[in-house]
């Protein structure tokens, strides 16, 4: 996001807040509405109408240590390649 667009949008929250007023990009939420186990209150659009699963910690690490190993690979056969060029 530029700041421009996002000195825009803090103007236009600014604006909102002066009568609570609801928009596109900010909602209000009903307090019965909060899970009491979590009270978890990440942002979830109800207008925006995607379903955004985010991965677990443990998903994330799982798929760095795949990605590091990979990595490793293709460097062992770039040294490969590099020092079959030196014997030839």
């Amino acid at each position: 996001m530029s700041r421009t667009a996002g000195r825009a949008g803090l103007v236009e929250f600014i604006e909102l807040q002066k009568s609570f007023a609801d928009s596109p990009k900010s909602w209000s939420v009903d307090v019965t509405g909060i899970d009491t186990n979590s009270y978890d209150l990440s942002v979830k659009n109800p207008d925006g109408g995607e379903v955004i699963f985010h991965r677990t910690p443990q998903e994330i690490m799982d798929e760095i240590a795949a990605l590091d190993t990979e990595s490793a690979e293709v460097l062992t056969n770039i040294r490969g390649l590099l020092s079959n060029e030196k014997g030839a």
